[in-house]
């Protein structure tokens, strides 16, 4: 039985074989002539995919967020020593979506803090020191937040909404002698970075969020390396650290 059948294959392949070929070298030059494509099998499954993620970012995603929040700001090394820090803090922001777990951001948070010196520095010699100082502590940011892809994770933590942030922050200080009146205020401001990581829980889905969000400061101001305050303290070098829950409204 094979063998009628490899007999009939090699009677009958003369007849078909050119028309196959005839057809194989057709499809080649119509995909390599001038304004073909060998990509559009690919092409049409990217634009598919395309599509399929945009339609999926309408109909479930946020676009804009309005974020009022309040919390707490410390520090830590000498600044953290010198300050008594006078909570909450408050802050505001907007955030666009750039995507459904990607979004941009600007904002501004505001604390304020307070040193008492009680003794001769180097930098203020009275006899009793240059008594209280309050400070106020304002820091405006531009921040990229990530959501972290919970699809198979727990449902708690699906309903957590957990993100990394990262911010680039402007801090500037503003400190006034309270004690000593004749003192003209010091200000000046400097660069930081902060990150961190935060949590979204919805009170109606895609409408009002409560959150939760720590992060980290690296922050530069004028006075951190100053030896005013010596040798009650070498310097204000430190780290800052903050606190912070927000009510947030989405369209």
């Amino acid at each position: 039985m094979m063998k009628k059948v490899l007999i009939l294959f090699i009677c009958f392949l003369p007849s078909w074989a050119p028309f196959a070929m005839d057809q194989v070298f057709k499809d080649e030059e119509s995909n390599f002539q001038l304004g073909g494509d060998i990509f559009s099998d690919f092409n049409e499954e990217v634009e598919a995919t395309r599509i399929m993620k945009d339609e999926r970012f309408y109909q479930y995603s946020r676009f804009f967020n309005f974020e009022l929040s309040m919390g707490f700001t410390a520090f830590d090394g000498n600044r953290g020593a010198a300050y008594n820090n006078a909570n909450p803090s408050f802050g505001l922001s907007a955030h666009y979506f750039m995507e459904s777990n990607l979004t941009m951001g600007i904002g501004m948070t505001m604390s304020k803090h307070s040193m008492l010196i009680e003794e001769a520095t180097r930098g203020y010699p009275q006899e009793d020191g240059v008594g209280l100082i309050d400070i106020q502590l304002m820091r405006f940011f531009y921040t990229v937040r990530y959501y972290i892809d919970t699809t198979n994770l727990g449902t708690a933590i699906t309903f957590a909404n957990p993100y990394l942030v990262g911010r680039v922050e402007y801090w500037y200080e503003t400190n006034k002698f309270k004690d000593q009146p004749h003192l003209e205020n010091e200000a000046g401001g400097g660069i930081g970075f902060s990150f961190g990581f935060g949590l979204e829980f919805p009170i109606e889905f895609k409408e009002y969020y409560l959150g939760i969000e720590f992060l980290a400061h690296s922050i530069n101001l004028p006075d951190n390396q100053t030896q005013k305050l010596d040798p009650v303290y070498i310097n204000l070098g430190g780290n800052a650290y903050t606190l912070m829950f927000s009510f947030t409204q989405t369209w």
